[in-house]
């Protein structure tokens, strides 16, 4: 069976009141019931103890004393009688007797104890409350005194306290109803709010927001909640973007791949066909080659960022001398350079080292360079390098166009191109090239930072430790 929260929270707050109330009530009837009697017992003891004081006092005049305390007691509906050691009755007001005496209440009078009964309903045809006390002359046992009073009275005052419990129980029970339901309805509100924002991203809304706070639990997770809704948001963003590049990077796949194809399998057709003459088929086999090893290099760029990216290669670091590698890198890439018009010059301190793996740091050193000048025209690109206490620094700037600064986070990222041309981009051949920076530097146990300004130029800083 299906029971509405609210309804459960009603019942857990009504009932633990009530019965709180009630317990309460309980105890305290009984408690006043205990004071009540007590005090009755207590004026029974005091009256019985000062008649029997004023007359070992005044033996002379017992009669008169009787008679005035007969008066007193009337008055307040107490009976009183007084007996000798033979329990026999020598003086009494009001019924005659009292009550009838048990024998083990007159051998405990007899032995100077004084005998208390609450409430007695059997002896008499109402209820008393009735108090036996020794009268002890000369340390003899001559008699007695006993005091009675009916409880009626007593019972009233029980009665109304009881019938006023009752009306406060009442009463507290129609409040915490009340405020129950307001608190109930309240957090049933909040609980409703939170399943209807997750109805909302399970439909794939990740823009739904819930007020939070720090008051109690659901406003904390209201505002777990509206933490894990941003990071979905974040992450389907990142999907989306992923999926996109992933259906760019296939449209490259298949333009890069087919012109190579296309080439290869032309010349191989008009060599075999003999519709290339012979003074043009060394160039159409130096063709056919160059687009063979261009096929080889889009390839081994997606194997090696795999292998990068899924640690399957190790690096052997070793420390090697800085100006030596950048004059290399100058060296290789100057052509390409020349081929826009741009100078590449290093600036290195003499005596600069890196720990690094070689191979991979000149990979490293490679794309961003080239990056560099593939941004740059009629252009300086600087390779510098210096050391510091505990690393090695090196930077790449160029005077080129720059990268605006909503790309600079993105260019990391993979199949990214910041352009739209195909053949002509700087990440590499299918935008893998600074991704593999990345891999390759975080490998290193490196960093790097890139700083550009549009229409200014850009710097790659690279921060690799020391052994």
């Amino acid at each position: 069976m299906r029971v509405k929260y609210l309804y459960q929270q009603l019942a857990s707050h009504v009932s633990v009141i009530v019965i709180a109330f009630l317990i309460l009530s309980l105890l305290f009837a009984h408690f006043m019931k205990n004071f009540v009697y007590e005090n009755k017992i207590d004026e029974l003891t005091s009256y019985g103890q000062n008649i029997l004081k004023d007359l070992e006092r005044n033996r002379g005049s017992s009669q008169q004393i009787l008679s005035e305390y007969g008066r007193v007691l009337a008055g307040r509906d107490i009976q009183y009688s007084l007996f000798d050691q033979s329990s026999t009755i020598i003086y009494s007001i009001g019924r005659t007797p009292i009550v009838e005496l048990k024998d083990e209440e007159w051998s405990k009078i007899k032995q100077g104890y004084t005998v208390v009964v609450k409430q007695d309903y059997k002896r008499l045809e109402e209820g008393v409350t009735f108090v036996l006390l020794p009268y002890i002359h000369n340390h003899q046992f001559v008699g007695g005194i006993l005091l009675a009073s009916p409880i009626k009275g007593s019972r009233q005052v029980i009665s109304q306290i009881t019938e006023y419990l009752l009306y406060t129980v009442f009463i507290a029970a129609v409040v915490a109803f009340m405020l129950s339901w307001i608190l109930s309805a309240f957090h049933v509100k909040r609980i409703k709010r939170l399943r209807e924002a997750t109805s909302l991203v399970a439909g794939g809304d990740y823009s739904v927001r819930i007020p939070s706070s720090d008051f109690d639990e659901i406003g904390e997770l209201s505002r777990d909640f509206n933490k894990m809704v941003e990071k979905l948001n974040i992450s389907m963003e990142e999907i989306e973007s992923l999926e996109n590049r992933r259906r760019q990077f296939m449209t490259d796949v298949s333009h890069e791949l087919r012109t190579p194809l296309t080439t290869i399998s032309g010349v191989i057709e008009g060599i075999r066909n003999d519709m290339i003459p012979e003074s043009e088929k060394e160039k159409g086999m130096l063709l056919a080659s160059n687009e063979t090893k261009r096929l080889i290099r889009l390839v081994n760029e997606n194997l090696d960022y795999e292998k990068i990216r899924s640690n399957q290669i190790k690096l052997y670091k070793q420390d090697i001398q800085l100006k030596e590698m950048l004059e290399i890198i100058k060296d290789q890439l100057d052509v390409l350079a020349e081929e826009k018009y741009n100078k590449i010059v290093v600036e290195v301190e003499e005596d600069a080292v890196v720990h690094a793996d070689y191979d991979r740091l000149t990979q490293i050193l490679i794309n961003i360079t080239k990056n560099s000048i593939q941004f740059t025209e009629n252009g300086l690109i600087i390779l510098r390098g210096r050391m510091e206490t505990d690393k090695t620094i090196i930077e790449i700037e160029d005077n080129g166009i720059g990268i605006d600064p909503e790309e600079i986070e993105k260019i990391w990222r993979r199949f990214y191109k910041a352009m739209l041309s195909r053949t002509t981009n700087p990440y590499g051949e299918f935008g893998l090239g600074l991704s593999i920076v990345k891999q390759l530097v975080n490998m290193h146990n490196g960093e790097i930072e890139v700083s550009s300004e549009k229409g200014k130029g850009t710097k790659f800083i690279l921060k690799i430790p020391l052994k």
